[in-house]
């Protein structure tokens, strides 16, 4: 169900989480959790993945992994605060050494401060190490969902 890239890629991740003794948790809206699903396409990925948070609304976002609701109102659900929050809330609400949160507009609807294909991933290590990147992905909506996918592995990757 997953394409090859995404499944190699997910597939190389898991092997180094092992190898490390990570786990990994995901809380993720625009990517409706293709990201903890491409990791599961794995088998025995359940050596490595403790838990996917799909938080798609700011309710969801606030009551599943503690968001604080101020920061939409002060910064809007796609903003680096906001992707902050959700890795953190994703540590917090789990038993995981790295958590990633993805928050952005796939598309195609957009506003004027929030262009389509705008993303903000931040990925999290329990010890305290964070990556935090805004991206801009070109393309229709599955190509942002997949672009935001790829990145998230990649930044997980690099905390590992």
């Amino acid at each position: 169900m997953i394409d090859t890239d995404v499944f190699l890629r997910a597939e190389a991740l898991l092997q180094i989480c092992r190898k490390n003794g990570v786990t990994l948790s995901t809380v993720e809206s625009c990517t409706g959790g293709l990201v903890v699903g491409s990791l599961t396409e794995v088998a025995g990925s359940s050596s490595v993945v403790d838990r996917g948070f799909v938080t798609y609304t700011n309710e969801a976002k606030n009551q599943l992994v503690g968001v604080p609701m101020l920061l939409f109102e002060n910064y809007g659900a796609v903003s680096e605060e906001v992707a902050r929050a959700m890795a953190a809330g994703g540590l917090t609400h789990s038993n995981a050494t790295i958590a990633v949160g993805i928050t952005g507009v796939a598309g195609p609807g957009q506003s004027e401060n929030k262009p389509a294909g705008l993303v903000h991933i931040c990925a999290a290590r329990r010890d305290g190490d964070i990556l935090h990147e805004q991206c801009m992905f070109d393309g229709d909506r599955a190509a942002v969902r997949k672009a935001s996918v790829l990145k998230a592995l990649d930044m997980i990757t690099s905390l590992a």
